[in-house]
């Protein structure tokens, strides 16, 4: 018999995960009013406390998408066509971005002063460019909506695999206001969204929907829940946002162990998820790469920081002595571009392949909490591998010694994110047995930078997966507006006799 809790107690006892248990915390407890929920997650106890009010702002959110949703049935694919080259003139209209600019630009201001990274935050003219390209890219796509994709036929009757919209997708994002274009490609299947994005970004989402997005919908006559905005810097919203059932989808991007939690959230709720938390690309410098396609390769791989920025390369041992200082040239250089020198971290054990001056200088870095200076190279252990490094201006890289390709896919496979892995060789043997062995969704022969849905595939990205959590079923790593959708069958009997 259950009941409804109005209290709770702390030091209380929770079980978790079949065998273990944690406790009711202080502070949670003195928090937890009646109305409010508390979610327990199973795979590592932690108890996220979710007030009502909340839980009752993503719950309209998802009431208005799941309405628009039934709504969009009736809508054809010419309006949705209209909404997106709609949403794409609103981006150009000076005024428009003017106020989407001011917006960002106090948003932006806010985040520098609280000491957080702006490196995803600022909406640069190329970002404005990219959300525009996008849009006008899902107005002239096919959409899937009610195409036949597979038939199957029966003496006297017919089956057809029909795709078909997916339902409501949620989104949480954190600092990036360009998702509110990116992920509107949801609508081109018929799918409606539910958005929630960090406090930082919010003020610049909020400006986006008023002077473009929701004049767009209105323009092409979708119903206004088609796409929403839940208006709050709580983070404990995204949580109720993707506790909810009624989700068909949840998508998450952001810092590690937020969307960590979020995935177990949602999947607690039984809902699919599309994850992307932990970034950072490899690179592999094999005994036979070439030189100057290793150096471009590198240097082409840290020109900003972003999720698909390299984040550990490893170097032949046979072929250190050339290739050392390629690699820190390299480095060097991408600093230089950005004005801010570069940081290096070298496994224990392999830093006497560095000049004295790597192993001895300081360098000044520009973090999110303002410039300070630090040594230019500091030792790590190998388990550290898998460390992301969070940078502004100053490229940041691990460098690790191998003793040939099976060591560096080892690494990779046991400390990596298993995101994305590049090989610099000439041999065709090794290109085919790194891809066999390598355990990452994203693999290449040069630059890392490459994986991105709009830059790869020319879609729009709604996220990126990575493979910490296992392989993802049947479908790409990176999930695009065309991605989202379901099969319905539909059966055509010729024959009224048939029978089984």
């Amino acid at each position: 018999m259950s009941t409804t809790i109005t209290r709770l107690v702390a030091g209380t006892p929770v079980p978790f995960g079949g065998d273990r248990v944690t406790t009711i915390t202080p502070e949670i407890a003195e928090a937890f009013q009646p109305g409010d929920h508390l979610l327990v997650l199973q795979e590592t106890g932690d108890l996220l406390h979710i007030p009502a009010a909340q839980i009752a702002r993503a719950a309209v959110a998802v009431d208005r998408a799941h309405a628009a949703f039934l709504a969009m049935a009736a809508v054809p694919d010419r309006a949705i066509d209209q909404f997106f080259d709609h949403f794409a003139t609103h981006l150009e209209d000076r005024s428009a971005w003017g106020a989407i600019a001011e917006a960002n630009r106090q948003d932006v201001a806010r985040a520098q002063s609280g000491g957080r990274s702006t490196t995803r935050l600022v909406a640069t003219d190329r970002m404005r460019q990219d959300m525009i390209a996008g849009l006008r890219a899902w107005r002239d796509s096919e959409t899937l909506r009610g195409r036949v994709v597979e038939r199957i036929a029966h003496p006297g009757w017919t089956v057809e695999q029909v795709a078909a919209p997916l339902g409501v997708v949620g989104f949480v994002f954190e600092g990036r206001p360009n998702v509110l274009a990116d992920a509107a490609g949801v609508l081109r299947g018929g799918n409606t969204a539910v958005f929630r994005i960090g406090s930082d970004a919010l003020g610049t989402a909020q400006a986006i929907m008023q002077h473009a997005l929701a004049p767009a919908l209105d323009e092409a006559g979708l119903p206004p829940g088609a796409i929403s905005l839940v208006e709050s810097p709580e983070r404990s919203t995204g949580w109720a946002l993707f506790a909810d059932r009624r989700l068909s989808l949840a998508v998450a991007r952001g810092s590690g162990r937020a969307v960590a939690q979020l995935g177990s959230v949602a999947r607690q709720a039984g809902t699919a998820v599309s994850l992307h938390g932990t970034g950072g690309a490899w690179m592999v410098a094999d005994r036979d790469a070439d030189p100057e396609r290793f150096s471009a390769a590198v240097g082409a791989s840290l020109d900003r920081k972003v999720c698909n920025t390299l984040n550990v390369c490893c170097i032949h041992r046979a072929r250190v002595t050339d290739l050392v200082p390629v690699f820190l040239a390299a480095l060097e250089s991408a600093g230089r571009a950005r004005g801010f020198g570069c940081r290096l971290h070298v496994v224990a054990g392999d830093e006497s392949v560095l000049p004295h001056g790597w192993r001895t200088a300081t360098v000044r870095v520009r973090r999110a909490e303002g410039a300070r200076t630090e040594p230019l190279t500091e030792i790590q252990s190998e388990d550290d591998l898998g460390h992301e490094w969070e940078w502004e201006d100053t490229p940041e890289v691990s460098l690790k010694i191998v003793d040939d390709l099976d060591h560096a896919v080892s690494l990779f496979n046991r400390h990596s994110p298993r995101f994305a892995a590049s090989l610099i060789s000439r041999d065709p043997e090794a290109h085919r047995r790194f891809y066999a062995t390598v355990n990452a969704p994203f693999v290449g022969d040069g630059f890392t930078r490459w994986v991105d849905g709009q830059y790869a595939l020319n879609q729009p990205e709604l996220g990126l997966s990575n493979w910490q959590s296992g392989r993802l079923l049947a479908r790409s790593a990176i999930l695009s507006g065309s991605g989202v959708f379901t099969l319905r069958s539909r059966v055509t009997q010729d024959d009224p006799q048939v029978r089984r």
